[in-house]
This record gives C-alpha cells, structure tokens and sequence, in this order.
C-alpha cells in the first residue's frame, strides 16, 4: 500500500494487486468481501455498492480510461463521531476497486480517524494473498 496525493489535493492510500496475487477474479468479487468485512466492523456502517463504470459509460459525454475494465465503489461510513455539521462534506467513505488488464487498483481517501485508516488498510491488504500461498505452502 503506497500514499499519494492526487491532483495535489486528495491524500489516497493505493494499493495494486496483480491477477497472480490475489484469489479474487472480479470487481464483484472483491466490492462483496469489502462489504462482508465492512458488516462485521464494530463502527463501519455498509450502504452501497456504486457501479461508476456504467454510470460514466451510459453519460452521452462520458469518458472511462481504456485501461479501466471495471470500476465500483463500496460505500459505507464510520461512526464514530460527528464533531461538526460540516463533516457531512467528507462523509461518507469509499474504497474504489478498479480492474486494469494487470489486476486491480483498491483506492481509497486518507481520513483524519486512525482507527478508519487501519480498518481500511486491513480490508485492502486481505485480497492478496500471503506470501505462503504465492509460495504454494499454505
């Protein structure tokens, strides 16, 4: 998992997983195992499973990166606090998940709650698989 800031604005954490590293073989896949381990968090809240792919693909003007073979976004909220009105603006999260001809691209926002960031973290580094599986030893 890599941090970067996009547009010189958002602070992500990325995460690239190849086809060979992981045992998910699809966006689907993956969004559902997001969502099971969202569900059992004791402060995560699941809402949705946006499908950006075919919303921007049905836009008239829409344009997807051809290098985009699938996109969606799982969308929950953490909740834990509520400090101020104003935090309605950054609420609630979403972890990307994006299929590329190599693997899958998992994204999602930094926030200010360490406690959401580790959970985040947790849930995109269960879809690869453990150094004794790549291995075959498990």
């Amino acid at each position: 998992m890599k941090q970067e800031l996009l547009f010189e604005k958002y602070p992500l954490f990325v995460m690239e997983i190849h086809h060979d590293e992981t045992d998910f073989t699809s966006v689907d896949a993956i969004c559902e195992h997001l969502r099971t381990r969202i569900e059992a968090h004791r402060c995560a809240q699941f809402i949705a499973i946006f499908d950006h792919y075919a919303h921007t693909c049905a836009l008239p003007e829409g344009h997807v990166a051809t290098d985009i073979l699938a996109a969606k976004n799982v969308i929950f909220c953490f909740g834990i606090a509520l400090p101020c009105p104003e935090a309605l603006a950054v609420r609630p999260r979403s972890i990307g998940v994006a299929e590329t001809p190599q693997g899958f691209l998992i994204s999602f926002m930094e926030t200010p709650m360490p406690i959401a960031n580790t959970a985040m973290e947790d849930w995109a580094e269960s879809l690869r698989r453990t150094e004794s599986t790549l291995n075959g030893t498990s």
